[in-house]
């Protein structure tokens, strides 16, 4: 898979040069510290070095850079005849030849080693991006479906005890406004925004009304009911909870 941003995994800004100006000063001072015990022997081994360790975490730009200066700097401080650029010999061509070689193989290597590290890494990014997405809309279509299911529950069970339902409650302000046809509104207590009455909801007594429009909860009630002569008779009543895509609602029916 080919991924153009690969190559842009190094950090940008002055950080970079400086970390490589100071990886340049440090290799030069420890060459020069070894050069008393070992001489001309490997005179660009410290600065190839410095430009690998530059390569690896601030990119080939500095890393370069890191190795051209240490080109200078080894032919001219540890190159037999020492701070002298007048004379160009076979250590000269031995090491214009040997060090940059090696330095830009180690260095491609390393380049090459970060980029596929870097494009495994926004691939992973992608692909848990993707997940994620697939995740969600998989849950957003269950909740979907569940609420279509949860509505026509909802209507079934409507449907089917429409003559001793009572009201229906929504748990979301706004999401169901009271009907305007009631009757007796004298009579009727005045009612919440999320309640909205039933066939039976003029027989049942005013104060359980307002008891349960402020603490119903799903599970069975007991109410003060209205019969045909005037009297009023406790009742058991059934509250059920229905989530749909326009909200959650409970439901008081009369019934066991």
């Amino acid at each position: 898979m080919h991924v153009q941003n690969a190559r842009r995994w190094a950090p940008r800004g002055t950080r970079a040069w400086l970390v490589a100006a100071a990886a340049l000063a440090v290799a030069c001072d420890v060459r020069m510290l070894l050069h008393p015990f070992i001489g001309p022997f490997l005179p660009g081994t410290a600065f190839c070095i410095a430009a690998s360790l530059v390569e690896y975490f601030f990119g080939l730009a500095p890393a370069l850079a890191v190795m051209l200066l240490g080109l200078g700097i080894a032919d001219y401080l540890f190159v037999p005849p020492y701070a002298a650029i007048t004379v160009f010999n076979q250590a000269d061509v031995v090491l214009l030849i040997s060090y940059p070689l090696v330095t830009l193989l180690v260095i491609v290597l390393i380049e090459r080693l970060r980029r596929s590290q870097f494009r495994a890494e926004l691939i992973a990014s992608v692909a848990q991006s993707r997940y994620e997405m697939l995740l969600r809309h998989d849950n957003e279509r269950m909740l979907a479906r569940r609420a279509i299911d949860e509505t026509h529950r909802l209507l079934r069970h409507l449907s089917h005890h429409h003559r001793t339902f009572i009201f229906i409650q929504a748990l979301e302000r706004d999401a169901l406004q009271p009907a305007d046809d009631l009757k007796q509104h004298s009579v009727l207590p005045r009612l919440p925004n999320e309640i909205a009455p039933g066939p039976r909801f003029a027989d049942v007594d005013p104060d359980d009304i307002q008891r349960l429009g402020k603490a119903l909860r799903p599970g069975t009630h007991r109410v003060r009911l209205k019969t045909g002569d005037g009297a009023s008779k406790l009742t058991e009543c059934v509250c059920e909870r229905f989530t749909t895509h326009a909200g959650d609602f409970l439901v008081l029916r009369i019934g066991a």
